[in-house]
Order: structure tokens, then sequence, then C-alpha cells
């Protein structure tokens, strides 16, 4: 979802900087500060002059013609290094070191940079591209996109000067002391060399005070970031997917001496969308992704353990892991977590493009779920890293899921901040991808769809069968997705498969309005698809893009077609015996900062809850058992059965 979720004013805000985009880059064709023509104070002042009567004139127009400089700072005794091994691991916190500050100030900042010979100067009006993605945030004004940032104030004795050092004694007393600050950045393995840059002068206007040496990754071939995904229902085989800076293909090892060779493939910046306004994927957002890896593991066993590597000898290997495979469709349960909207979050006091500050909690809570071996499988629903067009994001995001996705079956749907963008195809015109219009996510987590940028498909596990559409693709009548929606779900055998799920981004009901302008529910949407979630009886329908927790009764057409009744330990219970409607969850509290829900609402919305989390399910033949589980409390918010006689 844009915000959380955008004001009437934020709306209105990107709709004039979508008009304001053409003008502005018909006006001037220099798009970076680094380019730009320096301009005096009078040409300046005609330029004002010019574009007086224009609305779309902004600041930016004039501060991105000014050629960036280095700060102004003769200081001698300044310095900035890092203290780490002479080559950096897959995972470690680096200690910057930052020494010889004459004058300490609130708007010193430290930029972790990738590739080390990017383009460290600044450029304004990069703002707009922060904000067509929907990101609000006060962010680091560079031509090209940091890693990640911190403020020198993050050391509290920084600007207190309490890491004092005299630098030039004279008669023996200090003339000249200088301060310094230390600060901790969590750095993975992203394959590329990085630097840190010292800046002045805020994120707003930033200038160079210095830069330290390049520090290099001790195998920037290692093949890291492996997650699985089921290929089918029969639960016999698994995907693993991984990321190497080696384009040789690799293998995936496992259970009794198996072996299987990976194909690889990667994208590249032709490959992101873009606009008027280029995209930050196809811009200062972009970064090398490597190549990814993946390869079939065949026949296994539903429902059983097994171990395996991945990687190469000239590359490397990764850890041995043990998984375990979901069982297959139609035998009698499986247990599952969902959710949606997760994204990522940095471990140390960084600033990062688009924060989801719940997310670390949640991938902690569900991997002590998956550990205890409780959980066949997740699903996650759309909004997957929220890396929307800033490439190095996807990383981090991996290495975050990794634990759980390594071990268990991760199945996810496409969100719209995977795809879309403007004149892309997408159901919606907003530019929520950067402008990755779905490359990277299908890049990164193929999953067994008919064909690439139509990703909806089904899977069944245990007794259930996953209906999983794409919101973001077209789905009125008689569209493909529409037809193919509503063929898998006439198709399902419900002998064996008694449970009907489905899945899509973009919910069908909320209590939470969104906007005039970008509504959190498209009518539109549910005039079309909800007739056929009553037609093939459908009992579950799980969607994210609110970032809260809701339930509704069984409903159709926003009436309540039944009501759950309590048991005797006060559960719902809603008896699909004589089925009536589905019953539908938001679930998009997984990381995204959450939305307030309304203490009002409509009669269908039985249960409101702004907490992160995600949802448990465990399915038998004949009974569905559903609870929401608070991440930071491990405590149940809401729970509910469907059963069948």
């Amino acid at each position: 979802m844009l915000s959380s979720p955008p004001s009437l004013m934020e709306s209105a805000h990107f709709l004039r900087l979508f008009l304001a985009f053409s003008i502005i880059f018909l006006g001037f064709s220099s798009s970076s500060s680094s380019s730009s023509s320096h301009l005096s104070s009078r040409e300046l002042g005609d330029v004002t002059f010019e574009y007086r009567n224009y609305t779309a004139i902004h600041e930016f127009r004039l501060l991105n013609r000014k050629r960036s400089i280095f700060c102004p700072d003769p200081n001698p005794y300044l310095q900035i290094n890092i203290t780490s091994n002479p080559l950096l691991s897959d995972d470690e916190f680096v200690t910057v070191n930052i020494r010889g500050v004459l004058l300490p100030a609130e708007s010193d900042w430290v930029a972790m940079i990738s590739p080390s010979h990017a383009n460290i100067s600044a450029c304004p009006f990069n703002a707009i591209q922060y904000e067509q993605t929907g990101d609000l945030s006060k962010l680091p004004l560079l031509c090209h996109y940091p890693v990640k940032a911190q403020y020198a104030s993050k050391d509290p004795d920084y600007l207190s000067c309490k890491k004092k050092t005299c630098q030039k004694y004279v008669a023996g007393k200090c003339r000249v002391s200088t301060c310094a600050a230390t600060l901790s950045f969590h750095v993975i393995n992203i394959r590329t060399d990085i630097k840190f840059v010292f800046y002045g002068g805020g994120f707003e206007t930033p200038c160079i005070l210095k830069i330290s040496d390049s520090a290099t990754f001790a195998n920037p071939q290692k093949p890291l970031y492996g997650h699985l995904s089921s290929t089918d229902s029969t639960g016999k085989s698994m995907r693993v997917t991984w990321v190497s800076g080696d384009k040789q293909p690799q293998k995936v090892q496992y259970g009794d001496g198996q072996s299987q060779t990976s194909q690889v493939t990667t994208f590249t910046q032709d490959n992101m969308c873009s606009w008027a306004v280029k995209s930050p994927a196809s811009d200062f957002g972009w970064h090398d992704p490597g190549y990814i890896h993946s390869a079939v593991m065949t026949r296994l066993k539903p429902s059983t353990q097994f171990s395996y590597r991945y990687g190469s000898d000239s590359a490397g290997w990764s850890d041995k892991i043990t998984f375990r495979t979901p069982p297959a469709g139609g035998s009698d349960e499986v247990k599952f977590v969902a959710f949606g909207d997760m994204g990522k979050a940095p471990r140390d006091p960084s600033v990062e493009h688009y924060i989801q500050p719940g997310s670390i909690s949640v991938i902690e809570a569900i991997a002590n779920e998956v550990s205890s071996g409780n959980i066949d499988s997740i699903f996650h629903i759309g909004d997957i890293s929220y890396a929307t067009g800033f490439l190095v994001e996807w990383d981090y995001f991996l290495h975050l899921i990794n634990p759980v996705a390594s071990t268990v079956s991760y199945m996810t749907a496409i969100g719209n901040h995977e795809r879309d963008y403007v004149s892309s195809g997408s159901v919606y015109i907003t530019p929520d991808s950067g402008g990755e219009c779905g490359v990277p996510y299908e890049t990164y987590f193929p999953m067994p769809t008919a064909a690439k940028d139509k990703p909806w498909y089904s899977i069944e596990q245990g007794s259930i069968h996953f209906t999983i559409i794409s919101t973001e693709h077209d789905w009125t009548k008689n569209s493909e997705q529409y037809n193919w929606m509503n063929k898998d779900m006439a198709a399902v055998d419900r002998s064996k498969t008694p449970w009907l799920v489905f899945t899509g981004h973009r919910p069908m009901y909320s209590s939470n309005g969104g906007s005039v302008i970008i509504p959190s529910v498209d009518k539109k949407f549910v005039q079309a698809v909800e007739p056929l979630l009553l037609a093939n009886k459908v009992d579950l329908a799980l969607f994210g893009h609110v970032h809260n927790y809701e339930r509704t009764c069984a409903v159709y057409q926003r009436d309540c077609k039944a009501m759950p009744k309590k048991d005797k330990n006060g559960i719902d219970i809603y008896d699909n015996s004589n089925y009536s409607a589905p019953v539908h969850a938001v679930i998009g509290m997984a990381g995204f900062t959450l939305d307030k829900s309304p203490s009002n609402a409509d009669s269908w919305s039985l249960v409101r809850v702004s907490e992160f989390g995600y949802v448990r399910v465990h399915a038998t033949k004949k009974e569905l058992n559903f609870e929401f589980v608070n991440s930071s409390t491990k405590k149940v918010e809401d729970s509910f059965r469907i059963i069948k006689a």
C-alpha cells in the first residue's frame, strides 16, 4: 500500500507530482546536480521569473542546477575509517570511526555506499524519486542512493565532544582539539565493494567532508540467501533459489547423495520500467543483483525432513540446512502461517528507504514457530520487500527471511509495491514499485505460475486448495486471469481438499477507507471477483494491503449471510456444513507501520486489531482453526474455527 494509508492531502500531492513531472523534464534537460551547469545569482533569478506562473515551480528546480562540491572545510585532521577484518564477512557489524572533527554539528552524517565508485554528489531533485514510491520520509538526496545512513549524533558523545583529542600543542598547552564519533553499521554480503562517506549539511543539502577507503567482501561469489518454494501439490519436489556473484551454474546437493544443477538468471537496469521522470529502479536506486540460481529437488517424500546445501567448489557452499517438505494435497492436515506487507528493517540505528518497523519481531516469532516443527509452510501475500526500486534492499530482505524461508516452503503473492508502475500494464497506474514492474519479484520468487508476468497460481497442501491471484493484473470479467481463477476454483475436488482458501493482495473488505483518490478497497474488483468466491464456495479469503488485522462475518455484498456462534470457550465457530459465504481476513500487519483501526465499523466487521503479527492456521479435513498471533507478546489476539459436517 502507499503510506499508512495516504491522506487526501498526500494523494493530491502525488497527483501534483505526476502533473509536474513532464513540465519539469521538458523545462530542464539535466537530471542530476553532477552534470548541471553552475548558474549565477542573476541567472537563477531569471529562471524564477521565467517560471513564476507554473504551478510546478519548486525549489528543487533551482537547487538541482547548482554544481555539487565538497564542503569548504580545510580541516587537516579529519579522518574516516572502518574497524574490520581486511575482508568483510557475509554478515557483520562494521565499526565506522570519524576522527579529527573540529566543530561537531547535528547535520553531520555518514552514508554507506555501494558500489564504491557510485556518484556520491548531491542530487536534491531525487526527492521526487523517493516520493513517487509513496515514501515521504526524510532521506539522503544523493545521485546514487546509499545503502543506509546515520547521523553522527547517533553516537551520544559526538555533539558534546567527550571523545576529545589534542591535535596541536603550544608551549605545552593544547591549542587545537578535535572530536570523534563511532558508529555501527550492519553489513551483509551484497557482492560489490562498499565505502563510507562523511557528509555535512544534513540529508537535504549534503556536501562531502571525507571518504573512507573501499572495503571488499571476502567472497563476492558466495551463494547466499537460499529460500524454498513448492513446485506442485505432491510434496515430492521443492525449488531452492539463491543469490551469488557467480554466473556459472551451481548445484544443490540433498538427501542421500542426490544433486541438481541450477538454472541461472539475472536482470539489468534496462529491464526496469521508467517514465517521464526516471524511476528509482532505472536510475539512482539501481544495484547489481548478481545472479539468481534456482534448482528443483525431486524424488522427495511429503511431510518428511531432508537436508541440503547449495553452491559450488569454486564459489563456495552454503551450510547444510534441514528442511521439511509440506504435506501432499489431499492428506489429512496442514499447518501454515500467513501474512502480508512485511518488508524489512535495519538491525542498526540507520535510516533506509521504506523501513517496516514490525518486520524483525514478526520474522523472529515465525522462526520460533518453524523451529518447533509445527509449521509446514508460509504464505506471504504481497508487498514482499518494499525495495520499490532500491535494489540492494532485496538482499537485506532475503537475508531477513532466510532462517525460515530456507527450512519450509515460502509461497508468495505479488503486491502493488512489486508490480505497479505508470504505463506498465498494471491495473493501477501508481508508481508503487519504483520501476521494478514485477521483474525482481518474479526472479527472486519463482512460483508455479503459467508464464512470466502472469503471477497467479494454485497449489494444494493437506486439506486445503489455495487459489493465489494478482490483484495488480487484469481481473475484469472474461480477462485471462478471471477465466483462470473461475476454472481453477470450479475444478477443486472438495472430497480431496474440502477447504478452499482464496488469497490476493488488495482486500475486498476493510474498515480502513484509505483516501478518496486511492481507496483501500476497489469496488470494481469486488464487483468482478466476489461473485466467483460465492459461486465456488470459498471458505476463507486472505488479503493484505491494509496494515492491520480485520475479520468479517460470512459476508457477501457487504451483507452478513451468517454469523459465527461461540463455543464453550468463547471461540467463534463458523459452520460451513450449510455454506453461506466466505469469511474474509485482512492480514497486512507483518511489518509496515500499522494503520489505526476505527472504533466503529459496519456490521460485517467483527474484529479489528492494530498490532504486528501473523496468522497461524491448522486445517484438518473437518475443521479449520485460525489464530492471529501478536509477534511481540506471542498472545493470540483473535481466533476462530470453520467446521464442516
